[in-house]
């Protein structure tokens, strides 16, 4: 008898799990995504604004990103000014470095980006300090 007793107990502990039950995951991204849909998007922090353009400009030039030596945020975004190995030689004094204005929208995915100038590396700008 109590293999019956045990049977009908996990029969029904079967049919109350067949039960829709909402996990609490499920509930906090479906309040994580009515809070969201309710407010503008997040805009990403500048350490994560810096990190991702370094890398997007990389990746569309394939030249190495050395350095970021202007930031700011504009009412569309962002603008950088992003120090670019583009040729190697030796010594590496004269290795040949360009400056990228690279512009990112509100979200910080790249939405342009242009040459602005190139120089040698061990060169001091002569642009008046710029």
């Amino acid at each position: 008898m109590s293999n019956t007793k045990n049977t009908s107990d996990s029969q029904e502990l079967q049919q109350s799990s067949r039960k829709p039950q909402r996990s609490q995951a499920t509930q906090t991204s479906q309040a994580s995504q009515k809070s969201q849909s309710s407010q503008e998007p997040r805009r990403p922090k500048p350490m994560e604004v810096l990190r991702e353009a370094r890398a997007q400009l990389a990746e569309l030039t394939g030249m190495t990103a050395e350095s970021v030596s202007s930031f700011e945020q504009t009412e569309e975004g962002w603008v950088l000014e992003v120090e670019v190995l583009e040729l190697e030689r030796v010594p590496d004094t004269m290795s040949l470095m360009a400056s990228y204005q690279v512009e990112l929208d509100a979200e910080g995915q790249l939405t342009g980006y242009r040459r602005a100038r190139r120089y040698e590396r061990g060169r001091a700008d002569s642009r008046g300090g710029r």
